[in-house]
This record gives structure tokens, C-alpha cells and sequence, in this order.
């Protein structure tokens, strides 16, 4: 750095000696230095994986979780007027937008969407999964936003793919031993983490969460998650990344909005 034109240039969370950062900011380099303290890097240069918004999870529940954390600094700084929150929320979607978009190039992509109410006990749910799984093999990559429900179970059904036929009965019998995130997030999320132990190997998929609706925890089953905190960019993320066609399952109103926000621009 020291020996280098960085006038041009933009830092996002470098670390760097004293000396350096001196140098490139006379260069006239644009640099946003690390933050500390955040349950979440804001200068993120790929999507989450379920393996770290989880992580912790067996040694101190839901609640120690990056993912948990994330959704109380959110809770805790939306409403401050907190201009530096505010700014870091934006800089982090704005990264997962454009690892997402590269993730996705050349992709055919398909989207479910459906309620988070749908317990995994139900038939609704085994059929909404046999139907992610028979999208998977198709060869077209799975998107939905990330949550339970429904959308978990598309993305199970996607995961399922690569598997034999049996592998799917078996894991929603496993599963319905938690049929609900309610009451215990943590047991919900163990449930669906045994079936990836026991079955690894599934194909990925893409979950497109938020954390607007932080206490609807993102699924498991999506090997790609897309997290953001704002839940306007997030649908519209969703549904215009899905250039193979929207699938809809049965739901509430946030199903019935996303109804109409996919048929506006069509």
C-alpha cells in the first residue's frame, strides 16, 4: 500500500497499519474501517451459510447465535434514528445483493413461495417438499425466503435431490418431531441439523430471509442465504431474481403480497 496509487480506491474493513491508512487516505482513498462489536460483518464478500448463523448453537441455544444476535442489534438500533446503523444495515444488504447475484449467474431459477405457519407434520408440507425436489432435479435451483414453513420445506425438498426417493420420508418423519420453531427455536433448528448430519451431501439451494422478520428464524436446508434487514428490498430481490418462473403454496398475507408484487412488473 505504501508504495502504491490508491487514490481510486475503496477499503471496506481493512485492517491496516497506522502508516498505511494515513497514506491512502492523503491518496484521496475512500475507507471504511472496521467496526467493532457487530454480531455481523457489514463488508460481506459472500452469502451466509446455515453453519454460521447457527454456530454456537449446541453450547448456548438459539439465542447465542449469530443470527439471534444479529435480529436484537437489529431490534434494538431500527428505530434510534442511529445514522451509522442505518448506514451499515445498507452497506450489508447491498453486499448480499451482489454475492447473490453472483451465485446466480447463468442460474434458472425457480421460486416458492408459501407460509411460515406450515408445520412440518402436516401434508402440506411433504408435498410442498416433494415439490422442491422434483424442481431440484430438474436442474433448476431453488429459491425461497428462507424461513419455516413452507419455504423450509422447499428448500428440504431441494436438499433431498441429489438422494434416494426414501431419504425424504424418512427425514419428514424425523422432522416431525418438532413440527414448530414455537416455542423452542433451538430444538426446531437441531431437528433439521440432524437430517443434514444424517444425510449430507444435499444440493443447495437459496434461501432469501430477513431479519425484519427476525423471529421467523431462516431454515436450514438452504445451502445459500441471502439475509437482509430490509424486508423491501429483500421481496423484490426475490421474486425478480426468479427468471424461471413463481410457484405459490398456501399462505397468509405476506404470501398474497408477494401475489402482486410479482405480477406488477409483468
Amino acid at each position: 500500500l505504501l508504495s502504491t496509487d490508491t487514490s481510486r480506491s475503496v477499503f471496506l474493513g481493512c485492517p491496516m497499519a497506522p502508516e498505511a491508512q494515513a497514506k491512502i487516505q492523503a491518496d484521496g482513498a475512500l475507507v471504511f474501517p472496521p467496526v467493532p462489536h457487530l454480531p455481523f460483518e457489514p463488508y460481506r464478500g459472500l452469502l451466509y451459510s446455515p453453519d454460521h448463523l447457527f454456530a454456537g448453537l449446541d453450547t448456548g441455544g438459539y439465542e447465542t447465535t449469530p443470527d439471534a444476535r444479529a435480529y436484537e442489534w437489529f431490534q434494538r438500533t431500527k428505530a434510534d434514528g442511529d445514522i451509522l446503523a442505518s448506514m451499515l444495515r445498507s452497506i450489508h444488504d447491498d453486499a448480499i445483493s451482489d454475492a447473490l447475484d453472483e451465485l446466480l449467474v447463468g442460474a434458472r431459477v425457480v421460486g416458492v413461495m408459501g407460509g411460515h405457519a406450515m408445520a412440518r407434520d402436516t401434508d402440506a408440507y411433504a408435498g410442498a417438499a416433494r415439490l422442491g425436489r422434483e424442481l431440484a432435479r430438474t436442474g433448476l435451483t431453488v429459491a425461497t425466503g428462507g424461513g419455516p414453513g413452507a419455504m423450509e420445506a422447499a428448500n428440504l425438498g431441494a436438499y433431498a435431490a441429489p438422494h434416494r426417493d426414501e431419504m425424504l420420508d424418512e427425514a419428514l418423519e424425523l422432522l416431525a418431531k418438532t413440527p414448530s420453531y414455537s416455542p423452542s427455536v433451538s430444538d426446531w433448528v437441531r431437528g433439521a441439523l440432524e437430517v443434514r448430519d444424517r444425510w449430507p451431501g444435499g444440493d443447495a439451494s437459496v434461501g432469501i430471509p430477513t431479519w425484519f422478520y427476525g423471529h421467523e428464524p431462516p431454515n436450514a436446508f438452504a445451502g445459500h442465504i441471502a439475509k437482509y434487514f430490509a424486508n423491501a428490498t429483500r421481496e423484490d430481490g426475490l421474486l425478480a431474481r426468479c427468471n424461471a418462473g413463481v410457484i405459490f403454496l398456501p399462505g397468509a398475507a405476506g404470501t398474497v403480497q408477494e401475489v402482486f408484487d410479482n405480477a406488477t412488473p409483468n
